[in-house]
């Protein structure tokens, strides 16, 4: 088994303490021969806290068509229900131009947006780690090659020289039948 920092050496051309953490942690992997691929999802949503399962939930049905139709439905009731109330009684609980219903939407978008903003900021976070990763992988997988093409070169160069020395070891012979047959006849 070769040591990292002849990994970093022979096929990243650097000295491994030169190297960042990622590149040193690849190194590794190949050096000790094992997988670097990993479930990020699984790693990122392993224990997440309270919060931060309260603001995915509320960006996922932030972000439904279940919102649009609730929120909707909520306005078409809201003006309706006043509509009503205004032909029925002459008087409503909020009237044009809604001011209690704009106050309304006014606290949900305050509460909703750094709610969504929390969730998407742990969304950047599992993008970046997805990212780190994938850099990771591509590059032993790179490396891994660049090994694999080395060995081939060796082995191509091995065969050669067997050919040559049984190319060598064919003239040897048929020289050898030549000078025999065109001996004294």
């Amino acid at each position: 088994m070769k040591q990292p920092s002849e990994i970093a050496s022979k096929l990243l051309g650097l000295p491994y303490e030169t190297l960042d953490e990622r590149a040193k942690s690849v190194a590794r992997h190949i050096a000790e021969r094992t997988p670097i691929a990993r479930n990020i999802s699984a790693d990122f949503d392993a224990a997440p806290s309270f919060g931060q399962r309260a603001a995915d939930a509320v960006a996922s049905f932030g972000g439904s068509w279940g919102f649009v139709g609730l929120f909707a439905t909520t306005m078409l009731v809201w003006v309706g229900l006043n509509a009503f109330l205004l032909m029925g009684r002459g008087a409503t609980f909020d009237p044009y131009p809604y001011i209690l219903l704009n106050l309304f939407l006014s606290m949900l978008a305050a509460i909703q947006a750094p709610v969504i903003l929390m969730s998407q900021n742990r969304q950047s976070e599992k993008d970046r780690l997805a990212t780190e990763h994938d850099y990771e992988v591509n590059l032993k997988a790179e490396l891994e090659i660049m090994s694999l093409h080395e060995k081939i070169d060796l082995l191509r160069e091995e065969q050669w020289k067997e050919l040559l020395e049984i190319q060598r070891e064919q003239l040897r012979l048929l020289t050898g039948m030549i000078e025999k047959n065109s001996g004294p006849s």
